[in-house]
């Protein structure tokens, strides 16, 4: 090698090793993010998914509610919160698998049984969605609005199921005349 080859192979290791502007080591550490805190505890999952809930942000309260059942298990809250987010999803037939589980868990589940009753009446099981919205009124002792207002909902409903003679209506009759002296007698059925 050349003594010019050598002198310029010097500089090229001198200069990568040398500072190039980036951040100083007293620099550094605000870029750098804030570390776990291994002793803090984490928001509960559910009160991040009644949130996220409440902002209209179903598909990520669902997460959130995923998050929750790994933390603490599949209990009937955990449950009947993804069932009322599976509502709001419209996905009402896993709503209704999940919120059945909820109940089985826990019979006196009040908003699992409001959720279940609203999916009842979604998918037009009036009777049975009725008899659901009397049993969370009879155990919430009628103090919510809301499984109030579901259940007279519900029972305006069935009554209007019923099959009422006197609401059926008359067949219209008319009497045509068909050529001389002969008459016929139509209906709209």
């Amino acid at each position: 090698m050349t003594r010019a080859a050598v002198l310029f192979l010097i500089c090229t290791i001198l200069a990568a090793c040398g500072n190039t502007g980036g951040l100083s080591a007293s620099g550094a550490p605000r870029n750098v993010p804030f570390a776990a805190d291994g002793r803090e505890q984490g928001v509960d999952g559910l009160l991040v998914g009644h949130r996220l809930m409440e902002a209209g942000e179903f598909e990520l309260a669902m997460k959130a509610y995923y998050r929750a059942a790994a933390e603490q298990g599949m209990n009937a809250d955990v449950l009947s919160a993804i069932g009322s987010a599976d509502l709001k999803l419209g996905r009402l037939g896993q709503a209704e698998k999940v919120l059945r589980r909820a109940i089985e868990a826990d019979e006196s589940n009040v908003p699992a049984l409001n959720n279940l009753g609203c999916v009842l009446m979604e998918q037009g099981n009036i009777g049975e969605a009725r008899r659901v919205f009397q049993q969370a009124f009879a155990l919430d002792s009628g103090q919510s609005d809301s499984i109030r207002e579901n259940l007279k909902l519900a029972i305006a409903r069935s009554e209007q199921s019923l099959y009422d003679p006197a609401e059926d209506e008359k067949p219209v009759m008319k009497l045509v005349r068909r050529g001389q002296g002969s008459y016929v007698l139509l209906s709209q059925l």
